[in-house]
């Protein structure tokens, strides 16, 4: 039995695989509303036998958004927006997550394609951007440091999504904690400057990350598995560490969360990253074996073998991949193909099953 398509329950969900989808921004939303595009980009992953499929971050607050052009959570249209293409995911029999998320000092950027690079002018469609500590990352706007009503807000906004989010008939809930995002840059001292309870030591840069985690399970239940991912380092000088976020993983699953996503990066632009196939499974290990939780691993893992090794190595308990699903959105079928896994295929694509 290959550990790449044996079943995991977590909570009220069973998985039918190992091979998940990462959350990816589209940059293709309208006023925070999804369009056809997300439908059909995330529903191909289903077809393709993906196990989970995670929505890209999707904002609390307007203030929130990476770009205007990032979905949302803030409202009732979004959220209405979101129910079709839950159910063409389940009808494809995977299940469907979403990434909840805050851009913090990174909201109100450019998306990918754009001609300009760095914030939006707020004569632009951009906005004022707020942050633990008045302070930028480079070549973005300075933001303004939260207040603890600001603070108060943001754990309130994430649970209000939550709600909207289960109630469109999200199965999984993950809290965008990385990648130099909101909750990240409470977690860094290289951008949590605070002399307050949310700053200092480990326990208070920490303290707004488990106030979301208790918000949002007492809204989600206890039948939802909850996620939260983490960049596991800085890959910088005085930044957040691995041994770190073992605590930190330790602390969310003592406040419910079930589940670490283990990424790494994306706080300053000074970061040094080697990059390799694999090169992120060292970290998921790390705070597996340290936060006593169950975790993912993520970063290059773009073969069938690779990632059946990793969990036999005991590494992680499940595979993210990104851009591997982007270059194949039938990546589960060929990985199960290439391992021999007896495994569903959709009856429309069985002929490629065995030859």
């Amino acid at each position: 039995m290959s550990l790449l398509f044996s079943p995991l329950t977590i909570r009220s969900v069973t998985f039918r695989n190992r091979l998940w989808v990462s959350p990816m921004c589209m940059y293709s939303a309208v006023d925070g509303v999804v369009q056809e595009w997300h439908h059909t980009h995330l529903a191909q992953f289903a077809s393709g036998g993906a196990g989970l499929i995670v929505a890209e971050a999707t904002a609390v607050v307007p203030e929130g958004r990476i770009s205007p052009r990032d979905v949302g959570l803030w409202n009732d249209e979004q959220r209405d927006a979101w129910a079709p293409i839950v159910q063409a995911i389940h009808d494809r029999g995977a299940v469907a997550g979403i990434q909840l998320a805050h851009a913090g000092r990174k909201a109100s950027t450019w998306w990918p394609w754009a001609a300009e690079r760095g914030s939006v002018p707020t004569d632009e469609g951009g906005w004022t951007t707020t942050a633990p500590s008045a302070v930028a990352f480079d070549g973005f706007a300075e933001p303004i440091a939260l207040d603890a009503a600001g603070i108060g807000r943001v754990v309130d906004a994430f649970a209000t999504a939550a709600r909207r989010a289960v109630d469109a008939g999200f199965d999984v809930l993950e809290l965008h904690g990385a990648h130099g995002y909101l909750l990240h840059q409470f977690l860094s001292p290289l951008s949590n400057r605070r002399d307050d309870e949310f700053g200092g030591s480990l326990e208070n840069r920490a303290r707004l990350l488990l106030r979301v985690v208790d918000a949002v399970r007492a809204e989600a239940g206890d039948d939802v598995p909850l996620f939260v991912r983490i960049s596991a380092t800085d890959h910088a000088d005085g930044g957040f560490t691995a041994e770190e976020a073992a605590v930190v993983g330790e602390w969310a699953a003592q406040h419910g969360a079930d589940f670490i996503d283990v990424s790494s990066g994306g706080l300053v632009a000074h970061q040094r990253i080697e990059v390799f196939p694999g090169y992120q499974v060292p970290l998921a290990e790390t705070v597996r074996q340290g936060g006593r939780i169950p975790v993912s691993a993520v970063g290059l893992i773009t073969a069938a073998a690779q990632a059946e090794q990793v969990l036999a190595d005991g590494a992680a308990d499940a595979i993210f991949a990104g851009r591997e699903w982007l270059r194949d959105p039938h990546f589960a079928l060929r990985a199960a193909h290439e391992l021999g896994a007896d495994v569903a295929w959709p009856p429309q694509y069985d002929r490629a099953r065995w030859r």
